[in-house]
């Protein structure tokens, strides 16, 4: 490697821009199952900062004060100032209201953590990082566990974990010092494929299946049953489909989507607010339609962890570089099966085995959840960004009405991802800031191509990227057989207020929304070919509005915008 490391030879590329990646079509792919294949690679969008610093603190999208008059505003067609959610123009148009996303749906600011608090170094743990610290953490952990809710103060120094943690109850959270005060890094590469280092997990039970005695339109809260009974307020519940054949030839995805066909799948978490003889109401509108022939149904679910955090402190599993390329979807943080949790001001930093990098691989995920908040952060330079799965920094998977707000994800493979399976809508990214994505070829290969934030896998359904940046890209597409049978990505999801001179190709399955750019390169023509034939059943071609006219559009943030509007409702 010409006596560079592998981030310093990253770096130099991401400087220089010189570095043109080998043909897409001259790489062999082999098919080794979940999200086993490589990313299409657009040519490169232009000049790259290199990586120098990180910034933790909240994205900065606000205008620069010139002593000019404002310009004119001008707000979107779909979004007039008299808008309602039941607003559809005569093309059957529409912006899904997104305004539930976050911890309680919006509706409660993050909390100050309540409860007793256990000290770590109480327990034993090392704050000079020279011992191995995990079975004092996870005794903290056990303790504050059975007086919960409670904390887990981690405090200023370095803490180095040569094992797991997990978190297994409702109202724990750990906290540390600050993401410039509190350093934790994870040295396990063995046992932690397709897990995390740290994990927050509930435990999933759910009831027999009560069957739609109706289909079901999008956009409805009330869900018609042929027994609602022993279903009472406040129950939690999945409500879902079978991938039946007829399904998958509606979407045209017969031969392309495979890998659940037959399963029922949980397209929708919802909270049951009221109670009638044949039919139940949620707290949240459905987001598409669901058939009587697909035996669309309902379960009550148990088992959620809630109000769970983790907060104020600086974490890292980078190793070293051969080593982790043995290894697949090793995340730093998995969130499964939780909801109304959260993550606030955590930063990825430099870990002491990494040689600069800070994640083996990708950061965190949220995994089969829904109302989670992750707030004020930053994830960055991962090592294993190859195919596989690999380098996702801020990773959604099955979960609604997920909030990824005031975030900067920087030199990962795709840093903000929905990720694999159908079941992801209402999720929300609110001034976030991706850069320098890459995949990487091999273990080899530190410089790889291009690569963008996007939606994955499997039809995510009306999620919103909003008044964010992107200097490397964002797309929804039809990725056909890639990743298992990806098929089509995404649907009736906006973006809006998008910024950064990356790329922006929305190909989405029916109606997808571009509205209010500045500087991006935007690809929405269906009759575009690429090599993966990308638009191909995404007719019609998706809306576009204000294009390089973001900066006055109205309002700046769709998603806070609805808020208040519903609030006041």
């Amino acid at each position: 490697m010409t006596g560079m490391t592998p981030l310093e030879l990253l770096l130099a590329s991401l400087a220089a821009c010189a570095v043109e990646p080998a043909p897409r079509d001259a790489v062999e792919t082999i098919d080794t199952g979940r999200d086993s294949a490589p990313d299409s690679a657009p040519p490169d969008s232009g000049d790259t900062a290199p990586i120098d610093a990180v910034d933790s603190g909240p994205l900065d999208t606000s205008p620069i004060d010139t002593g000019e008059p404002p310009p004119t505003t001008w707000r979107s067609a779909l979004y007039p100032a008299d808008w309602t959610p039941a607003l559809i123009n005569s093309e059957g148009r529409f912006l899904h209201d997104f305004s539930y996303a976050g911890y309680h749906a919006g509706e409660a600011a993050l909390p100050s953590p309540p409860g007793p608090s256990f000290v770590v170094t109480d327990f034993g743990a090392d704050a000079t990082g020279t011992s191995d610290s995990t079975s004092a953490i996870q005794a903290a952990i056990d303790a504050a566990s059975a007086s919960a809710p409670a904390v887990v103060e981690l405090p200023a120094g370095t803490f180095r974990l040569d094992g797991t943690l997990r978190v297994a109850t409702s109202g724990v959270v750990l906290r540390g010092a600050g993401s410039t005060s509190t350093f934790v890094y994870f040295t396990k590469t063995s046992g932690v494929d397709y897990a995390a280092h740290l994990t927050f997990a509930g435990t999933a039970s759910s009831g027999a299946d009560r069957l739609l005695s109706a289909d079901t339109p999008a956009r409805t809260f009330e869900v018609p049953l042929a027994d609602t009974t022993g279903i009472v307020v406040g129950d939690e519940v999945q409500i879902g489909a079978v991938i039946t054949d007829e399904f998958v030839a509606d979407h045209g995805m017969t031969d392309v989507w495979y890998s659940f066909n037959g399963d029922w799948r949980a397209f929708f978490r919802r909270t049951v607010t009221a109670v009638g003889a044949a039919s139940i109401t949620v707290d949240v509108p459905l987001r598409s339609a669901l058939a009587t022939r697909d035996s669309a149904s309902v379960r009550v679910v148990t088992g959620a962890l809630t109000e769970c955090g983790l907060q104020d402190l600086a974490i890292a599993n980078a190793n070293d570089w051969d080593t982790t390329w043995t290894t697949t979807q090793v995340h730093a943080v998995i969130f499964s099966n939780v909801k109304d949790c959260w993550v606030t001001n955590v930063v990825s930093w430099a870990s002491p085995l990494g040689d600069g990098f800070h994640l083996m691989s990708s950061g965190i995920e949220v995994l089969d959840s829904r109302r989670v908040t992750i707030a004020d952060s930053t994830l960055e330079l991962a090592q294993h960004r190859g195919d596989g799965g690999n380098g996702y920094l801020f990773e959604i998977s099955r979960s609604n009405e997920v909030l990824t707000r005031d975030t900067t994800a920087r030199a990962g493979r795709h840093n903000f991802i929905q990720n694999w399976d159908f079941g992801t809508s209402g999720c929300v990214w609110l001034r976030t800031m991706s850069e320098d994505g890459r995949s990487l070829y091999a273990d080899w290969d530190p410089i790889g191509w291009p690569s963008y934030s996007e939606y994955h896998h499997s039809l995510a359904t009306a999620n919103l990227v909003d008044q964010s940046v992107a200097t490397d890209g964002w797309q929804g597409v039809n990725r056909q057989g890639e990743s298992s049978g990806a098929g089509h990505s995404a649907t009736e999801s906006v973006w809006w207020n998008t910024s950064g001179g990356g790329y922006l190709r929305s190909f989405q399955y029916g109606n997808g929304y571009v509205i209010g750019t500045d500087g991006m390169d935007v690809h929405v023509d269906v009759a575009e070919v690429d090599w993966n034939n990308s638009s191909e059943g995404t007719e019609p071609e998706d809306w576009t509005e204000g294009l390089d006219e973001a900066a006055t559009l109205e309002p700046a943030s769709l998603y806070e915008d609805q808020l208040t509007r519903r609030l006041g409702r």
